[in-house]
């Protein structure tokens, strides 16, 4: 071990319970100057420039803390389990949603508490935060793009107690959010929640947006998959197991009807783009512009002393 991994921490970090800060729509410089928008993007691009070109079933190292992970999402999904949806005249936004959401409340930190190293320990009512936003919205029973950046978010700030390392970068993505994607997936169809600010055909997707990111880098110069293979649903049915972005499109199949080119049009514009490498730019281009920098979004987004709304120094 070198001496690097050795040194004390100064000066001493306060942790905080996170907060929201952009409260109104002038309030979005801030959030673009902040440290947080750094640090978020540029864990968005680590992870994309890690996976770029490797499959899911590819070789890599799984820590304990990845570990202790999918045990806290296998529990999350046991949850899923034990709350059945209840009978309700409404189609969507299940009530019992809400009975399991107020278990992921009340133990997020119980939760939080077994993947944050002990010397950390008083950081985890302040990661705890992230996890609780990262499940969907409990009054409005919907789930967005904004609930998967809390889930980023997350991730990010486990790597910056160390919890999480460099060397997980494959882990991360792979296992972990991969296994996130999963449940909530469950979540989606099992409580018919509702996109949150959808922008219908106009969207990429109702409920993703990172692992389109994540996925299209791992096609960058794949010797025969092309951009316009993804609408066939052969090749989908063939390598979804391999690839995040046709687990994506594999889930958009199950859940929609009717030609792809009217329920995804904006995936569909993607198919005729000539190469990966460009998918993948275009799409972290409208990730900042879509996601990022709209402000529905970003309202919603907390900051504490790990993911910190202070500007970032010039």
């Amino acid at each position: 071990i070198s001496r690097e991994e050795h040194h004390v921490e100064t000066p001493e970090v306060t942790f905080m319970v996170p907060k929201k800060e952009i409260s109104m729509v002038p309030d979005m410089g801030k959030w673009k100057r902040s440290q947080a928008y750094a640090d978020y993007i540029g864990f968005i691009l680590t992870l994309n420039e890690g996976v770029k070109g490797k499959k899911l079933t590819c070789d890599y190292k799984v820590s304990e803390t990845v570990e202790k992970l999918l045990d806290l999402l296998e529990t999350l999904d046991r949850w899923i389990n034990e709350t059945p949806p209840v009978d309700q005249p409404s189609r969507f936004g299940n009530k019992a949603y809400r009975t399991w959401y107020v278990k992921v409340d009340q133990e997020a930190e119980a939760l939080v508490s077994t993947v944050v190293p002990a010397e950390k320990s008083a950081a985890v009512p302040e990661i705890a935060v992230y996890l609780k936003e990262s499940v969907g919205n409990s009054t409005r029973i919907d789930y967005g793009t904004g609930h998967e950046a809390a889930f980023a978010a997350f991730l990010c700030c486990l790597c910056k107690v160390g919890a999480l390392r460099v060397d997980d970068q494959l882990a991360i993505v792979f296992k972990v959010f991969d296994r996130y994607l999963a449940v909530m997936r469950k979540l989606q169809r099992t409580y018919r929640m509702e996109p949150a600010g959808s922008q219908g055909v106009w969207g990429l997707d109702d409920f993703q947006f990172l692992p389109f990111i994540w996925g299209s880098s791992q096609f960058i110069d794949h010797p025969t998959i092309e951009p316009h293979h993804f609408i066939d649903e052969k090749v989908v049915n063939e390598h979804h197991q391999d690839y995040m972005f046709l687990e994506c499109i594999k889930f958009i199949n199950e859940m929609k009807t009717g030609p792809f080119a009217e329920h995804s049009n904006q995936l569909w514009n993607i198919s005729a783009v000539p190469s990966w490498s460009k998918v993948n730019q275009g799409l972290i281009r409208m990730y900042k512009a879509e996601c990022l920098e709209k402000f529905p979004v970003i309202q919603h987004f907390r900051f504490g002393s790990l993911l910190s709304i202070q500007p970032v120094n010039p």
